[in-house]
């Protein structure tokens, strides 16, 4: 590793060297502001909960007790800037196939925002863990999502066409949502405080992938059979993201005060208590029942008598967990059939080679009802170089 940066300003250049051997050209940020941002107030001063719960929060790495939760930090802290790097080599060629002109805008923010993320993640490794979080923030530079070797199977897969990417910024981004919550009570402080920002672009990542799937249905070109084949596809492998069922590393995380569970705040006020055995199992419940109510507000938008939409059930397609592998149905019963069968409904329930096919062809018509783009998105320039 050559390249290992001794500062802040080593890493920049090496990040703006990351950018050209991924192709992605930096006009295409327009007046967007990759910074170092912090919410320090949000954050709070005191362990809200684990073992070391009413301490003051760590502002420094050395105040961490031990050296496997400072080691829980560096990996969290490396996995979460992994992800938002890859995201940008997943979609960075969709730009030129954009459908609509704020569709263009939306993923080249979304993308210039995600560098942001992966900025601070990085700023973090450097500034607050010495040598070890140096190696790592390098490293973030260095794995590609086109190579197959980014941390999290999800962010090595390959995004060809828009429909992907409504989906993924509709399920996956929002898995991230759940990640950032959770790390926004952290104990140590830098971390909290990195959330609250955070959290606010990725707001408009859903949006974008909410707002972009309810324009396909508003559009009425893309089948809505094939559409849920894209669900299924995308949800299962968001189900996936939170790892799997019974984590020890999740339950030591939580002992450590250093990972908590979605809505911790109101969690703690409401006296609920915590089951440190399944932390995971919980979030990924409440991140289902939130893309249920989100999947039943595109329903809304669908023509009168036809076929409703519906997110999978958690153990359908699963490569994760205690449902790994296992054959079980969208709507989560156990499969009875024999293998030949199950590989005919899989492939009945997943995109197949002729759905790529045929969204070609689809991709040639107005398959996206349009949005005009605001005043203040033209002026600030972002995609628009593309």
């Amino acid at each position: 590793m050559d390249n290992l940066p001794n500062t802040w300003e080593d890493w920049i250049s090496n990040f703006t060297e990351w950018q050209d051997r991924v192709g992605f050209d930096r006009e295409w940020m327009g007046d967007f502001d990759l910074s170092i941002q912090f919410d320090w107030d949000r954050a709070g001063d005191v362990i809200e909960f684990g073992d070391y719960a009413g301490r003051p929060k760590w502002e420094r790495s050395l105040q961490v007790p031990q050296q496997s939760m400072r080691d829980a930090l560096v990996s969290m802290i490396t996995v979460q800037g992994d992800t938002e790097f890859a995201s940008v080599e997943q979609q960075r060629h969709l730009l030129a196939s954009a459908p609509t002109d704020y569709d263009r805008y939306a993923a080249a923010r979304i993308m210039a925002e995600e560098q942001r993320h992966g900025w601070q993640m990085a700023y973090l490794l450097m500034t607050y863990f010495g040598q070890q979080g140096r190696r790592e923030a390098q490293k973030l530079l260095e794995r590609n999502a086109q190579d197959g070797d980014r941390l999290l199977g999800a962010f090595n897969r390959p995004m060809p066409h828009w429909l992907d990417f409504f989906c993924y910024t509709m399920f996956v981004d929002r898995d991230g949502k759940f990640q950032l919550g959770m790390l926004s009570t952290s104990a140590f402080k830098p971390l909290a405080a990195s959330m609250g920002p955070m959290l606010k672009e990725e707001s408009f990542h859903l949006g974008t992938g909410s707002n972009g799937l309810r324009r396909v249905i508003k559009a009425g070109i893309i089948p809505l059979d094939m559409l849920q084949r894209f669900f299924n596809k995308w949800v299962s492998t968001a189900h996936d993201l939170f790892g799997v069922d019974a984590s020890s590393s999740a339950h030591w995380s939580y002992v450590w005060g250093v990972k908590g569970r979605w809505d911790e705040r109101k969690k703690l006020e409401a006296g609920l208590e915590v089951d440190k055995e399944v932390l995971n199992e919980e979030a990924r419940g409440h991140y289902h029942d939130e893309i249920v109510r989100e999947v039943e507000k595109l329903n809304g938008y669908l023509p009168e008598g036809s076929p409703r939409l519906f997110v999978p059930h958690e153990n359908f397609h699963r490569d994760i967990g205690a449902f790994k592998r296992q054959k079980f149905t969208t709507e989560g019963t156990l499969f009875e059939g024999s293998d030949e069968e199950w590989e005919a409904y899989i492939h009945a329930a997943l995109p197949s080679a002729q759905d790529e096919a045929d969204l070609k062809e689809l991709f040639k018509q107005e398959w996206v009802a349009n949005k005009p783009m605001s005043a203040r998105q033209i002026a600030s320039g972002i995609g628009a170089k593309v």
